[in-house]
């Protein structure tokens, strides 16, 4: 996650949406495509396109998909975070029939996630502008404040969300991005929104989040300063230990979202450059998934879902040249974890 440019903060400025700093985004030879053993180098995926969802908006100078998550009946929802009002901040795909239609929009939120809760079956949302949470009934009616206001005297910039297995959400609070300061922190909100906690502080701009394959910690990313840190957790859902895990080689691609499949792989989305690194629980880097580079336009790949149950991947991917959506096999099966923040 990023500052924006001049042109789109000015842009978002004037329609109400202060100045959002949004997320966004190695190779070696190898078979394209296809299934892996655990632990197998399988070098380069190729991504083949799915469809473009969305065009560079007039009005914020660009557009930036994110949040890919699907929903029990099978429906991909994405967010647009730069989309201004009117135009859709949510958008359900149908990925067997390429068709897409708008489920949401309003005059006011910049939305960096979307993730459904096992809890209550509603899409909860990240405004990142306004430091709030929200959540939309399936169809994208009901609009409520989850959580609004100050955490330890600090208002967040709630950037993704990971859910544990009774509904609490865990955020990642990219404070002090816009500064250049490690002031990033991880946020507990329980699922009545009632009390949220800081479980870690003093990150460099916290962005991706999401639960290893057994809920025993988190994998977080820290855009700043292109790392995976690993949080252990307690019986109580507290934080028991914390270290750096692995160091991505990113060059001038930063670190985004991150998504974990069945196996515990990790897929960490990249801003900057239109590609996926996939590593394995231990830091392995196992893969790199690219688009052809024939895609012109095209400047991040910030997140990735994986079909509930199956290996077809899906990945949010965004640039002056539009908003698209691609696919590719992934290492393992997708799971709740694997609905990247």
């Amino acid at each position: 996650m990023r500052r924006l440019p001049p042109r789109p903060l000015a842009a978002l400025a004037t329609a109400g949406l202060l100045a959002v700093a949004i997320a966004g985004c190695g190779t070696e030879s190898g078979a394209p495509g296809g299934l892996a053993a655990p632990g197998a180098v399988t070098g380069t995926i190729r991504a083949q396109k799915v469809m473009q969802l969305t065009r560079t908006h007039e009005e914020t100078g660009m557009t930036l998909l994110e949040g890919p998550a699907f929903h029990p009946d099978g429906g991909l929802f994405v967010v647009d975070v730069t989309a201004p009002p009117g135009k859709p901040k949510v958008m359900r795909v149908d990925v067997r029939r390429a068709t897409v239609r708008a489920v949401h929009t309003d005059g006011r939120g910049a939305y960096t996630s979307a993730q459904f809760s096992p809890y209550d079956g509603r899409l909860y949302l990240t405004d990142y502008a306004h430091g709030e949470i929200v959540s939309l009934a399936p169809d994208g009616g009901d609009p409520r404040t989850f959580f609004a206001g100050e955490v330890d005297g600090a208002r967040m910039n709630p950037d993704d969300i990971a859910f544990d297995e009774k509904g609490h959400l865990y955020v990642s609070d990219s404070r002090g991005l816009s500064e250049g300061a490690a002031h990033g922190r991880v946020v507990r909100v329980d699922r009545d929104g009632g009390t949220a906690t800081v479980l870690a502080d003093g990150l460099a701009a916290t962005n991706g989040i999401s639960f290893d394959e057994a809920y025993r910690g988190l994998w977080i990313s820290e855009l700043t300063e292109n790392r995976i840190s690993y949080l252990r957790l307690g019986e109580g859902g507290e934080v028991a230990s914390r270290h750096t895990a692995i160091r991505v080689d990113g060059g001038i691609a930063q670190t985004d979202s991150i998504a974990v499949d069945a196996d515990g792989n990790l897929y960490q989305g990249l801003h900057g450059r239109p590609a996926i690194v996939v590593y394995d629980r231990h830091g392995e880097r196992l893969a790199t998934v690219e688009v052809p580079a024939r895609a012109e336009g095209l400047e991040s790949a910030t997140n990735v879902a994986i079909t509930p149950g199956g290996t077809k991947a899906y990945m949010t991917v965004s640039g002056p040249g539009g908003g698209y959506l691609y696919t590719f096999d992934a290492l393992g099966k997708g799971t709740r974890q694997s609905n990247g923040g």
